[in-house]
């Protein structure tokens, strides 16, 4: 179960052709330098661009399939998504916003809470930090209780602490939930802490020296080993 896609577009530079999978319950994240196809496979998955050939299955609903000549738009995916533009509407207040289309009040008030946004709740978009309005779309997509979670760099606006300490935040909420997540970032060091399964994205294709890096064993070490191996990895990319 879970999200399953195989992804061909030609762009300018390059075509993407990529194959993933990410199970219920569990986190994939992307990684790679800016330009290297992050972006479009994540809004190929949302259904905002149109992959030239390929199929995208999430359990037993076909979300696309250029051979059957399927592609359901974006709002029947069910998606939760953060993209870098933040896509807030302008006219609503931080809590209007959190709370469009979320089917629980109360989740709403504890994930503004959590995010600290709860003191700017009557605040418009344009009156606040692009750091809060940024936190203010991961509530949204979160809020709305989606059946699949795509985040592209959610916390990029963000300082190093505050973009750990919601990070961490992230991947707790995420473990008390089944749906399937999948995480665009260029950090490694990031990408190795909330992803379950890391894709290391370069000009369209997995680079599999990296994916080796990545997924050598590392059983037996313990936290700061692990740390220092993040450091290694990130330091080396």
């Amino acid at each position: 179960m879970g999200l399953t896609a195989v992804l061909k577009k030609k762009t300018k530079f390059f075509t993407i052709d990529v194959e993933l999978s990410c199970p219920d319950g569990q986190t994939l994240a992307l990684i790679g330098p800016s330009g290297s196809g992050k972006t479009t496979i994540i809004r190929m998955l949302a259904g905002l661009v149109t992959p030239d050939e390929g199929r995208i299955v999430y359990r037993d609903r076909l979300f696309f399939d250029s051979a059957r000549g399927v592609n359901l738009p974006p709002q029947k995916r069910k998606l939760g998504y953060v993209f870098q533009d933040y896509s807030l509407f302008p006219h609503l207040t931080l809590y209007g916003n959190a709370a469009f289309a979320a089917r629980d009040r109360g989740e709403v008030d504890a994930l503004m809470g959590f995010f600290g946004l709860a003191e700017l709740r009557d605040r418009k978009p344009h009156q606040v930090s692009g750091g809060e309005r940024q936190r203010c779309a991961v509530c949204q997509a979160l809020a709305r209780n989606p059946q699949l979670l795509l985040l592209d760099e959610p916390f990029s606006a963000l300082d190093v602490v505050t973009r750990r300490i919601l990070r961490n935040g992230l991947k707790k909420i995420m473990g008390k939930r089944t749906c399937p997540m999948v995480y665009v970032t260029h950090d490694v060091t990031e990408a190795l802490f909330i992803g379950n399964t890391v894709l290391p994205i370069v000009a369209g294709s997995v680079d599999q020296e990296w994916m080796e890096r990545i997924t050598a064993p590392a059983a037996g070490m313990d936290a700061g080993a692990k740390a220092a191996r993040a450091t290694r990895l990130a330091l080396a990319y």
